[in-house]
């Protein structure tokens, strides 16, 4: 196959399998402008399917999105094939059948043996290796995996991914398609999870992690995540959305895909609820409650402190140096000393960003860590942990420092790197890992992670915002507390910071 252009759009697209994935993908590519073919080996679903697509292009038009005669010319391209010899003239197909690797390896090959050799193979698969897939295949170099996100229709983000026998040019091919159907696709190798389930996954196991030590309740390290750390949603609630059951399955399923590497480990708490029944949403419980009147545990909240009327700054505050700004709006008299990294509160009292150690290595100190936040000004919370010796003063004038700014507060338990900073130190950690294992690209994996789970940055973009001195102070403050080489910093993280340090030395010398 050595065209590299995206797939006419005069050409059959077919999908195999015609569930929810399946109707969605078949619903993309015919409103692109392709005939489309639908099989399902099961006898009727393929017809149910061709019946829901057109209904949901109904409502495309009674909402204006779409107009009657481009709802009628679509539907006119849109036909069912009784058995896999009608799927005869397609220039791809696309399977979106069950996650099994003998199904999916038996229908390939019997496609084989149907279609012509310049057509494109690609299956929707987010959990068997592309590679594996295509092993038997005559011409493995034509398969690719088109990984589409749910719902299809809305979400622009597809995986493209080539496996170990995959020919640049289907590869091509597939990322020129998906783009000119409107998409963003993004190009990775063949690797438990891909992109985003394999880098995501420290988002649900750090707070799975932090729950299990009793530092905080989901619904506080939900909040956290959300209105300190800029994410759309928290992992409880939306391990909940998903399905306890299909996200621990996707987190097993990647740990055993990378031979039980601690990085990626599942939860024992997670395992215990899956095991209750208690799948989220879907069954009315989860890690909360979905049933009718059921009200939604609130996030562990400060009570109002009065504000301290003065700090002191010692040095630069790095990534939380926007604090001292919201400090002097807020009427608070900032004090500023040369060297350091940490306010002091008027009581003595010491308050620094979480850097992965714990307050009760300062025995006898009067320290308060505050969590990291994405954006110090638009963040709405801040979560605080204290020493065993903090007094209850000190506590007070920190958690009115930060009520001063407009921040609600969360006092935690005292854990190494607390909520955000740990984890995102372990998304920068495994995203830095994927691009010097040439998984994908830096630019390629910020953009899967921002459009295929809605971070408010990708890891790579976090790590040029805090410094990768920052993340790999984290990682080995985890990893000395945690000596499992779950926290290990990767080498490309042990690199960037060697470069960034030489870097600022040339600086100062200069």
């Amino acid at each position: 196959m050595t065209d590299n252009k995206a797939i006419e759009r005069s050409r059959t697209v077919a999908v195999v399998g015609t569930g929810t994935m399946g109707q969605g993908i078949a619903q993309v590519a015919l409103v692109a402008g392709h005939p489309v073919r639908l099989y399902d080996a099961v006898p009727g679903h393929a017809g149910l399917a061709a019946e829901a697509i057109t209904g949901r292009l109904d409502r495309l038009v009674e909402k204006g999105r779409m107009s009657p005669e481009d709802r009628d010319a679509a539907t006119g391209r849109l036909h069912v094939a009784d058995g896999l010899d009608g799927l005869a003239d397609a220039a791809l197909v696309i399977e979106a059948i069950v996650e099994r690797l003998t199904v999916k390896q038996e229908l390939f090959a019997e496609l084989e043996k149907i279609v012509a050799d310049d057509c494109l193979l690609a299956t929707n698969t987010s959990s068997l290796s592309v590679t594996a897939i295509a092993g038997a295949l005559r011409l493995p170099g034509r398969f690719v995996g088109l990984h589409f996100f749910n719902p299809a229709p809305l979400l622009p983000l597809v995986e493209v991914v080539s496996g170990f026998a995959t020919d640049d040019s289907a590869a091509t091919r597939a990322y020129a398609t998906a783009k000119e159907w409107g998409k963003t696709p993004v190009r990775c190798a063949d690797t438990p999870g891909f992109i985003v389930n394999r880098i995501a996954r420290p988002f649900y196991a750090e707070a799975l992690r932090l729950y299990e030590e009793r530092a905080a309740d989901p619904a506080t390290i939900d909040a956290v995540l959300r209105e300190s750390g800029g994410f759309r949603m928290g992992p409880f609630e939306l391990t909940d959305l998903i399905g306890q059951d299909v996200n621990e399955a996707v987190t097993r399923s990647v740990w055993d895909a990378f031979y039980q590497d601690p990085k990626f480990t599942p939860s024992l708490a997670q395992r215990r609820l899956v095991e209750s029944g208690r799948l989220g949403r879907k069954t009315g419980h989860g890690w909360y409650s979905y049933a009718e009147g059921a009200e939604r545990p609130l996030p562990r909240t400060e009570e109002p402190a009065p504000a301290p009327a003065s700090v002191t700054v010692h040095g630069h505050l790095g990534h939380a140096e926007p604090l001292v700004a919201l400090i002097e709006q807020a009427g608070i008299k900032v004090r500023r000393r040369k060297h350091g990294r940490h306010l002091t509160l008027p009581g003595g009292g010491q308050l620094g960003l979480a850097d992965g150690e714990t307050s009760f290595e300062y025995a006898g100190d009067e320290i308060v860590y505050f969590d990291l936040a994405h954006d110090y000004t638009t963040a709405t919370r801040i979560a605080l942990s204290t020493a065993p010796s903090t007094s209850a003063e000190t506590l007070r004038e920190a958690v009115g420092l930060f009520q001063a700014l407009g921040k609600d507060v969360s006092v935690i338990g005292d854990v190494p790197g607390m909520i955000v900073a740990r984890t995102v130190a372990m998304l920068v950690d495994l995203a830095v890992d994927a691009v010097e294992r040439g998984v994908a690209t830096a630019e390629d994996i910020d953009t899967a992670m921002r459009l295929g789970v809605n971070y408010p940055a990708g890891p790579l973009e976090w790590a040029a915002l805090l410094g990768y001195e920052y993340v790999g102070d984290v990682l080995r403050a985890l990893h000395e507390c945690y000596p499992t080489g779950r926290y290990a910093p990767c080498l490309g993280v042990v690199r960037k910071d060697h470069e960034e340090s030489a870097a600022m030395k040339g600086q100062d010398r200069r």
